[in-house]
């Protein structure tokens, strides 16, 4: 069983950065992509970004996309999420998940999934 903690989360101003990591321990961590995700209106798990396993391939939803940063280093077993010029609406409880299959922004197919960490971006 895979286990996913995250932490990083904090109270930041607008504009501001605050990086997340994801540590992983239980499995192969280096044999999983690795996601992020936070809450949206309508829908409990929402795509922010994800990593394949080698790291080579990214993807980011348009909201984050040139404001946030997913970065993987297996040999500590973490993933990580480097959020910039953060806004008020990022304002979320942010979760990582790992998932057996290539590099989705599909929830649904995410077996693993952390406790989740607090984001507050304060205007």
């Amino acid at each position: 069983q895979l286990q996913l903690v995250e932490s990083g989360g904090g109270l930041v101003q607008a504009g501001g950065s605050l990086r997340l990591s994801c540590a992983a321990s239980g499995l192969t961590f280096g044999s999983y992509a690795m996601g992020w995700f936070r809450p949206a209106p309508g829908k409990e798990r929402s795509f922010v970004a994800v990593i394949s396993w080698t790291g080579g391939t990214t993807y980011y939803a348009d909201s984050v996309k040139g404001r946030f940063t997913i970065s993987r280093d297996n040999a500590k077993n973490t993933v990580y999420l480097q959020m910039n010029s953060l806004k008020p609406e990022d304002t979320a409880d942010y979760y990582c998940a790992a998932t057996g299959l290539s590099a989705t922004s599909e929830s649904y197919q995410y077996a693993y999934w952390g406790q989740g960490t607090q984001v507050t971006v304060s205007s």
